[in-house]
């Protein structure tokens, strides 16, 4: 969906044409061209075709403003010199008019191409924003296996903040070269000796200005790398405070922050050391410039080889090149800072998916799963029946973890649904049919709503929201908070506790109602009368309906039809809780009694 071309014809309209839902990556350049990813420079030669039109008017219109404005100080000179000291009133009148004329051009220019910059610098913000999120959502599951949470919200945060800084500064970068040439040439048109001074002067202060942004380079990605490591770990530590405290891990974590953030400190003096001596050379180099332009041309006027106006506006001259000047390093800086920024962008843009989808979402879904079909894992021999509750008991949780991914797709495997291997299903189709619930999911800021119901599928009838929230055992929490459904929650829920949060996330998965619910350990965080007072709901709210619970909970497993133990990556034993518990493997898992052995 296209933004409205309601912006005036500057282009943020095309800045803002959102990549497709369906996965805006490669293979949909026919909707919206996924960016140049080969380096950072193609990066952002394709950013700035994106928003072609803000930058070209941008430039346009800076290039405009600082030509009239480097004018002003020839026209004052001409003032001087026919006006004040050929005491001639009409041309001090005409050429006072060009000083006002050439005032109202920089004015006028400098609103319009601060509007255009404004834009480019938004369209670039909202356009790698939306990448980055598409991106995100293309990677799915993908996404915290490759990518740590700290350095997503390191890039989704400072380094698109760069980027747009970057487009906002081409437009008065480009007028402050032209300017600053265009100077030069009248420069050296009229005083040749002078004109060889800027001439030989700028590329002198480009090439010491050059030699200071080669190690900011560096030092400024050893930077933004220590940053990500920290900003992670502070998700790691505020994610997992509660736990922390309950096992006293509170000081040894601190004591890891403290020791990464000074060496983030640390990093950061030495990128100011070197950003300092940037900014010193920024008002030393075109002073001494201005200065040695000043002294000469009062040399020049004491030989009689230029006037009293000449002089005024080689001052003139002088003082407008000190800010370009200024202004070609400030490009050069955050030309610097935008490439690092476009590195770590596209370093998040070229991952891929585990899950290939491309030929499986061109096959039609098969006549066998018109109707829920068994869920089946070969790998462990785990044969899940339709329309039943069936509890897997797994020694080891990062062996239910795992088998939980492959019967839901989150990685490839050999698992079938109704016959049929899931990785010949379009992806989108399994994630229809499976749901796959963790009780460590997140709630996400905003209205409790919302989060329960993402689909809006309650939008018509409110009661099958409110059904999950009774199967849930959760009414009482939405009773409890100011505004009901309508309420506001914080990121990740913090307000609620961790059973209310995990009675929340099972009312969302109970909302979606899928063919297949797989539930990891619904329960875990929950009094024992409320998980209950939870299994019996649960039971008769997925009446009929395919139920998958991962789980070691008693009281759980006595509700399920059947339950299956998984030891070693295989089933070895089935049955309901009563039948299993004569099983002395089994009786030491859900028990919590050890080995058997």
């Amino acid at each position: 969906m296209a933004a409205a071309s309601g912006d005036g014809g500057w282009g943020l309209g095309r800045a803002m044409h959102y990549i497709p839902a369906g996965g805006g990556g490669p293979g949909n350049e026919a909707v919206a061209p996924w960016p140049d990813c080969r380096s950072p420079w193609h990066f952002l030669r394709w950013l700035a075709g994106r928003l072609r039109v803000s930058v070209a008017w941008g430039v346009l219109l800076g290039v405009i403003t600082l030509l009239a404005q480097a004018l002003v100080p020839a026209a004052i000179g001409r003032a001087i010199d026919r006006g004040l000291v050929g005491r001639d009133q009409h041309a001090l009148l005409l050429w006072g008019g060009a000083v006002l004329l050439l005032g109202l051009v920089v004015n006028a220019g400098a609103i319009l191409r601060d509007r255009c910059s404004l834009m480019g610098q938004l369209g670039a913000t909202y356009l790698t924003t939306e990448l980055i999120t598409r991106q995100s959502g293309r990677l799915g599951a993908t996404l915290p296996k490759r990518v740590s949470a700290g350095e997503v919200i390191s890039v989704g945060s400072g380094d698109i903040a760069a980027l747009g800084r970057l487009m906002e500064v081409t437009s008065r970068g480009s007028g402050a070269a032209v300017s600053a040439v265009a100077v030069a040439v009248i420069m050296l048109s009229t005083a040749p000796e002078l004109g060889a001074v800027v001439l030989v002067g700028v590329p002198l202060m480009a090439w010491a200005v050059a030699r200071l942004i080669r190690p900011l380079h560096r030092r400024q990605e050893q930077l933004r790398a220590e940053q990500g490591e920290l900003t992670e770990l502070a998700v790691d530590i505020a994610g997992g405070l509660r736990v922390l405290r309950g096992i006293g891990g509170e000081r040894v974590f601190a004591d890891r922050y403290r020791a990464i953030s000074q060496r983030v400190r640390g990093s950061g003096v030495r990128l100011a050391r070197v950003e300092a001596l940037l900014d010193g050379a920024k008002v030393l180099l075109p002073g001494m410039l201005v200065a040695v332009v000043v002294w000469l041309g009062a040399r020049e006027v004491l030989d009689g080889r230029l006037s009293v106006g000449q002089l005024v506006a080689f001052y003139g001259y002088a003082v407008f090149l000190s800010p370009q000047l200024r202004r070609l390093t400030e490009v050069a800086d955050k030309l610097t800072r935008g490439r690092v920024a476009a590195a770590r962008v596209i370093r998040l843009l070229t991952l891929e998916p585990e899950l290939g989808d491309q030929e499986a979402a061109a096959r039609a879904v098969p006549d066998a799963l018109r109707e829920p079909g068994a869920l089946h894992d070969p790998g462990t021999g785990l044969l899940v029946q339709p329309g039943r509750w069936t509890a897997v008991v797994c020694a080891d949780p990062i062996e239910a973890a795992d088998l939980a991914d492959r019967l839901g797709r989150y990685t490839d495997s050999a698992a079938e649904y109704g016959g049929v291997r899931l990785a010949e299903l379009p992806l989108a189709e399994v994630r229809e049919r499976i749901l796959v619930a963790h009780h460590e999911a997140r709630l996400f800021s905003g209205p409790l709503r919302r989060e329960l119901d993402p689909a809006d599928r309650a939008v018509a009838d409110e009661r099958l929201l409110l059904e999950a929230l009774d199967a849930a055992s959760a009414r009482d929490i939405v009773d409890a908070l100011p505004g009901g459904l309508d309420g506001w929650i914080a990121g990740s829920g913090r307000e609620f506790s961790g059973g209310q949060r995990q009675r929340l996330l099972l009312a969302r998965a109970l909302s979606v109602d899928p063919e297949v619910l797989v539930l990891i350990e619904p329960t875990s965080a929950v009094d024992a009368h409320t998980e209950a007072r939870i299994t019996q709901r649960l039971r008769a709210a997925r009446a009929g309906r395919t139920t998958v619970t991962f789980a070691t909970s008693p009281i759980l497993l006595s509700q399920a039809d059947q339950v299956v133990l998984v030891t070693g990556g295989k089933v070895t034993a089935e049955g309901t809780h009563r039948e299993l518990l004569a099983d002395p493997h089994y009786r030491a898992v859900v028990t919590r009694g050890g080995d058997p052995a």
